[in-house]
């Protein structure tokens, strides 16, 4: 029987630069990460007839990339660091350069079984403006504490102004969050469904809906897994512990 072999890629990925790496092979490649270092990438991987392209998330720096390779039709697995950091540990690897790196992560991706579908792309706007609403939560949070321990009227008057400005937007932003959201049928109600779940208020839902796109598609279980709320073995030698008294002393 012929045995077909999916030829796998690694891409690096830097703020300006993209080092790649074709899986088993001293072919390499390094290009801007622009549009134009895209266009280079992309008719160098057909040249080598790899399908599968392996990328570390790297602070967002991979995202155009990524939605570029899977506007093309590649397959493209995206690692956190912690992934590829374990499969060279696991590899006694420690030599560390941009070449290197493409090289463990093209090794990475041959290694990958099961291989997940791409998110919705049109989540990837809404996570942008889900960030910023975040983050300004974050400021909102840190001017509350400074204004706690205030003692100036004057400066704790600027900070309260800038405190209800915060707040103001923050409202504003979710709200056109939301109304982006709804302009799509599919996805107004599964945000209806997820809001309707008792203790889940709208802001959680639409972070459920924009943070966890499996929802729907996965068991409870794994959903849970995916949160970080699922139950775990944590059994060792003689000692045996229930989930329930996890974290106890």
């Amino acid at each position: 029987m012929t045995k077909h072999i999916t030829i796998c890629a690694g891409i690096d990925t830097g703020k300006s630069k993209l080092d790649v790496a074709v899986e088993g092979s001293r072919e390499q490649l390094q290009v801007e990460n622009t549009s134009e270092g895209h266009a280079v990438l992309l008719a160098w991987l057909r040249r080598h007839r790899v399908k599968r392209v392996g990328i570390e998330a790297s602070g967002g720096y991979e995202q155009p990339v990524v939605a570029e390779l899977r506007r093309k039709r590649f397959v493209v697995v995206v690692f956190q660091p912690a992934q590829v950091r374990a499969y060279a540990k696991f590899h006694l690897q420690r030599a560390k350069n941009d070449k290197i790196d493409a090289a463990l992560i093209a090794a990475c991706t041959a290694a990958v079984r099961k291989i997940h579908p791409a998110p919705d792309p049109r989540l990837q706007p809404f996570a942008e403006q889900l960030t910023m609403i975040d983050q300004i939560g974050e400021d909102i949070a840190r001017l509350k504490n400074r204004i706690e321990s205030c003692r100036n009227t004057q400066i704790k008057g600027l900070w309260e102004e800038d405190l209800a400005r915060l707040a103001k937007r923050e409202k504003v932003e979710l709200k056109a969050l939301i109304a982006s959201i709804r302009k799509h049928p599919d996805l107004a109600k599964r945000l209806d469904l997820i809001n309707s779940i008792d203790g889940i208020g709208l802001p959680t839902a639409v972070a459920i809906l924009v943070r966890m796109p499996e929802i729907g598609q996965i068991t409870r279980e794994q959903a849970a897994a995916l949160a970080g709320l699922a139950p775990y073995d944590d059994d060792s030698g003689e000692q045996v512990r229930h989930p329930a008294h996890r974290g106890r002393a």
